[in-house]
């Protein structure tokens, strides 16, 4: 089950676009012979020195409706004072067309334009893509300065895999209508998972360690633990390649298909904790000297989230005993103000507020701490504490759905730079273009993300790691 939806403004402002462009276009698309779209164009990711694009490419059958049809690819692109190049072109035909353009220098506004089979593509009907200013919208951006310094780590974020589950975009008693993966085609959360990590190893990723805050499973069922384990195993060693935390969706269940796993309070069993960690248990890692904390904020039931007193007072320990070691600090909900606000399910989505207070009294004691990823509403934001504390709480879209993909943290000596990544593989490209579609078409528009939530630079001093 899927966690968000479109809130009533956003649904409401995207049928008045969904009009306008009606009133616009009076010819209609069966008017057409055979015409073709290129649209959903996003900049995806923005770096010191690259620039990615998706789009895709659509044509309507007889009846109208829209279906994927492959082309080819190009993109031109310029210095903001130049004239535009062609830097980018793909032969090999496909619908979901992923454009990916290094070399450029740090700090320098470009122009560009994505083509495909002589059409320009365009952003799609969305709030976000098409807002003013936007990247996408103008078809300008300007690539980041990173920070000073020596490049140092880069550590990947990510969760919400979902693994087990089955229909995609259900909020409650199957609405609204989900997504399945089609006939004949690997589980979805296996497609995304493959591709995510499939990407990690790559040269121009190179991931030291991948940070999982949570929703690893669909439901924590024993063979679903079990499988998702054996598919990171493969990829590597649990506490030295990648580090896991519990989701909600990963909580202790009850019933007879959970009765042969560890038992956990109330009747409750725990599967995910015979393949990973107990629960309300910490985490703590270190990577040349810098403190990685794993938060458990699982409830035994609801969605919600918590930290109980002994995980919290661990957490204090660490914290004041080293409080300006850098740290970085994860799990799966939320905790902001901002946060419970902002997300489709409410305040009683995130950390509850007693604890969220302790939390950031915490860090406002310990200065070091300077992130807490977090994962839970599908969605990439930043939000702002509610304390003196300088720390960002940022949020990261889920894997297993559009925009399907991970953060990567890239540090320097001088500070981090953020970048979110759609996964590449083709088949991740189909599912991430699919599941577009989900909650009426109004997914982009609260899962995406600003430019900004995406692809930001933060300056810190982090000299003393190696």
């Amino acid at each position: 089950m899927s966690c968000c939806g479109p809130t009533r403004r956003t649904f409401l402002s995207a049928i008045g676009l969904a009009a306008l462009a009606n009133l616009a276009d009076p010819g209609s698309i069966r008017a057409q012979p055979n015409p073709l779209f290129a649209t959903d164009l996003e900049v995806v990711t923005v770096t010191d020195r690259s620039v990615i694009l998706t789009w895709t490419t659509v044509t309507p059958d007889p009846s109208g409706r829209l279906l994927p049809v492959d082309t080819d690819a190009e993109v031109r692109l310029g210095p903001a004072d130049s004239s535009l190049t062609t830097v980018y072109a793909e032969d090999e035909p496909t619908p979901f067309h992923y454009a990916e353009i290094d070399g450029l220098e740090p700090g320098r506004p470009y122009r560009f334009e994505a083509w495909s089979s002589g059409v320009r593509a365009v952003p799609a009907l969305s709030l976000t893509t098409r807002a003013p200013g936007s990247p996408d919208s103008t078809g300008e951006f300007t690539t980041l300065i990173p920070p000073s310094g020596r490049p140092l780590r880069t550590v990947a974020l990510a969760n919400d895999v979902h693994y087990g589950e089955q229909v995609s975009g259900l909020v409650v008693d199957n609405l609204p209508p989900g997504f399945r993966q089609e006939p004949g085609l690997p589980p979805y959360p296996e497609v995304m998972l493959a591709a995510m990590l499939d990407d990690l190893r790559r040269p121009d990723r190179a991931a030291d360690l991948l940070l999982i805050a949570g929703d690893l499973t669909a439901e924590a069922k024993p063979e679903e633990s079990r499988s998702v384990r054996r598919h990171l195993d493969s990829w590597g060693a649990q506490g030295r390649d990648y580090l896991a935390v519990r989701g909600n969706h990963d909580r202790p269940h009850m019933g007879s298909r959970y009765q042969g796993c560890i038992p956990a309070p109330a009747d409750h069993y725990d599967c995910w904790a015979e393949q990973f960690n107990p629960r309300q248990q910490l985490i703590e890692h270190e990577l040349g000297g810098l403190r990685l904390l794993g938060l458990d904020t699982s409830e035994l039931d609801g969605s919600g989230g918590s930290i109980e007193r002994p995980q919290f007072d661990r957490l204090d320990e660490l914290l004041r005993e080293d409080p300006d070691r850098p740290t970085l600090i994860f799990g799966h909900h939320p905790v902001t103000i901002e946060s419970g606000l902002t997300n489709t399910a409410g305040p009683g989505f995130v950390l509850n507020r007693p604890d969220s207070i302790e939390l950031q009294t915490l860090y406002e004691r310990a200065p070091g701490v300077f992130l807490q990823h977090s994962g839970h509403t599908h969605r990439n934001r930043r939000t702002r504490p509610d304390t003196t504390a300088a720390v960002e709480f940022l949020e990261v879209a889920a894997v297993k759905e559009y925009p399907g993909g991970y953060s990567l943290l890239r540090l320097y000596e001088g500070g981090y730079m953020i970048n979110f990544y759609k996964t590449r593989t083709a088949a991740a490209r189909r599912w991430s273009a699919t599941t577009r579609g989900e909650y009426f078409g109004l997914l982009p528009d609260y899962t995406l993300g600003t430019f900004a939530d995406r692809n930001h630079v933060v300056l810190r001093d982090f000299s003393g790691l190696s």
